[in-house]
């Protein structure tokens, strides 16, 4: 190959963490997901190209209602016609996004409105559009209320009133509001055992012929209801899992 002839790709990511325009070649390497945020390595011919040559580099058919975004810089996502050129070279997009809708929802995070293609968006694609500092988290705004920590797993709908706004912020150890016999208590930590309901109810040191029960509701873990024994323990919610103890003296 001489020194003239073009190069067999180049690639866009390359191109933007080096801060160099893209080079005269034969391909250009994009990243590409469809509905989720695991790209895949895609190479298009033109640098320029048209919504439905990217679906189609990645064997889908643009026919099948597919729509297509541009993950810009700034996070942002920008729609791509089909038959609309896109150019890579000036947009700084290296990551495309499908997904099979007519549909889009919108969400806001740390201020920036973004369209996303399904009703339905987890808390990992979240984090991976929001890449939170090291002791911050994703929070759905909650207004006039507590803001909700979003967890990787979570899934959250969009397809209710108004548009859900999300936002990074310092997260701090979690806390967990429980009712012991009509009383809140705060713990921190989800698991909650027998033992601790009891000191709770009931504080101190208990006489051999001290028996409790108890029974709860409301809470995360399968059964969300029932009676826990000596010895068990519980996944509570966020806010509102409720226990009720009583205390028998045997004679």
């Amino acid at each position: 190959m001489s020194t003239q002839d073009p190069l067999e790709y180049d690639d866009l990511g390359d191109a933007l963490r080096e801060g160099r325009a893209l080079r005269s070649a034969r391909g250009y390497r994009i990243l590409f997901a469809q509905g989720d945020l695991n790209f895949i390595s895609l190479t298009v011919t033109d640098p320029v190209p048209l919504g439905r040559q990217i679906l189609e580099a990645a064997g889908l058919e643009p026919r099948d209602s597919f729509s297509l975004f541009g993950i810009l810089p700034s996070g942002e996502f920008e729609d791509v016609r089909l038959d609309e050129p896109f150019d890579l070279r000036e947009r700084g997009a290296e990551r495309f996004v499908a997904f099979r809708t007519d549909r889009d929802f919108k969400l806001t995070l740390d201020d920036r409105q973004l369209a996303w293609g399904k009703p339905v968006i987890s808390g990992a694609v979240l984090y991976g559009l929001a890449t939170p500092g090291e002791n911050e988290a994703v929070f759905l705004e909650v207004r006039g209320g507590e803001d909700r920590l979003i967890e990787p797993g979570d899934l959250i709908d969009l397809d209710g009133p108004g548009i859900e706004r999300f936002i990074t912020a310092p997260n701090g150890p979690p806390t967990y509001e429980i009712i012991i016999n009509s009383r809140p208590r705060t713990v921190n930590d989800r698991r909650v055992t027998f033992e601790q309901v009891v000191q709770f109810a009931f504080p101190g040191q208990h006489e051999p012929n001290v028996e409790f029960s108890m029974t709860y509701r409301h809470a995360a873990s399968k059964p969300p209801s029932g009676e826990l024994g000596a010895g068990g323990s519980v996944e509570v919610k966020k806010k509102g899992t409720i226990f009720n103890v009583t205390r028998t003296v045997q004679s």
